[in-house]
């Protein structure tokens, strides 16, 4: 087999699984923003799953950027929101607004994982 053709293939493969896992990530980020449509939390433990499973699949390639940039905006805005669950019970506005600000950096860390990956660059790192 043609090495170059099964590196292409591999490549494609995971940019199709990043697709699915940033698609994931994006309905539960905007249902996030949207009061009273919350998605189900059952996407985003799916989409990070997957990318627990498959980051492996994508050692040594610019695609092991964006699982580690998925898995990292995931478990930092689940830190975030237990952080600031205590505001909801004490100050409603505070809280709101507290997760209404972590809500919009999770949507940012999506869409720009989203249009880097669509142009086949890697992810930086940072928080």
């Amino acid at each position: 087999m043609n090495p170059d053709r099964s590196e292409a293939e591999r490549l494609q493969s995971l940019t199709t699984l990043g697709t699915v896992s940033y698609v994931l990530h994006l309905i539960v980020a905007v249902g996030a923003l949207v009061p009273g449509a919350q998605i189900s939390p059952v996407l985003l433990v799916v989409a990070l799953v997957l990318d627990l499973v498959k980051r492996p699949d994508a050692e040594g390639s610019w695609h092991a950027s964006h699982f580690r940039w998925r898995i990292r905006t995931v478990l930092i805005a689940a830190a975030l929101y237990v952080l600031t669950a205590p505001l909801w019970f004490f100050f409603f506005v505070p809280g709101w607004l507290a997760w209404l600000a972590i809500s919009v950096w999770f949507l940012y860390r999506i869409i720009s994982g989203m249009v880097n990956m669509n142009k086949g660059l890697p992810m930086e790192f940072s928080a």
